[in-house]
């Protein structure tokens, strides 16, 4: 399944890299997110507990974040699994600035297997895509709080 689309931040580029690395922020942006814990390795454990039509449940995993270039692009690795079945995911986010906005390009890959694999792809589809959304949207009324 491929993700892909943009959205516009508005705040500089440095704020929104910084505040896209920070736990405590993103953990209060993610949907469904219960616990969101930094590890030395500049990784993060992750516990969430999300729902796509009949098939819910909470789930554990690991986001990576590599090949960073602050603050321009880096790459993401998700790997999660719980009750539903298990996700892996790759992806990059790209930052450009203009007129002190920033606007965020997302482009990855994402599998799904087991039960929640069973409600269908474009289903699943348009769920992932109404997360990002919503990810983005309650990321963004954070950093205009700040």
């Amino acid at each position: 399944m491929k993700l892909e689309g943009t959205y516009t931040v508005p705040a500089p580029r440095e704020i929104v890299w910084n505040a896209l690395l920070d736990p405590e922020i993103l953990a209060r942006a993610m949907p469904g997110c219960e616990k969101l814990e930094p590890n030395p390795d500049g990784s993060f454990n992750a516990e969430l507990k999300v729902g796509i039509a009949m098939v819910k449940g909470k789930y554990h995993g690991r986001i990576e974040i590599l090949d960073r270039v602050p603050p321009e692009h880096f790459r993401m690795k998700v790997d999660g699994q719980g009750s539903g079945g298990f996700l892996k995911g790759e992806g990059t986010l790209i930052f450009s600035e203009a007129d002190g906005e920033t606007l965020i390009t997302y482009s990855g890959e994402a599998q799904v297997g087991g039960l929640i694999a069973s409600v269908g792809q474009r289903l699943i589809l348009g769920a992932a895509r109404q997360t990002v959304e919503q990810f983005f949207q309650a990321f963004a009324r954070q950093i205009a709080a700040d």
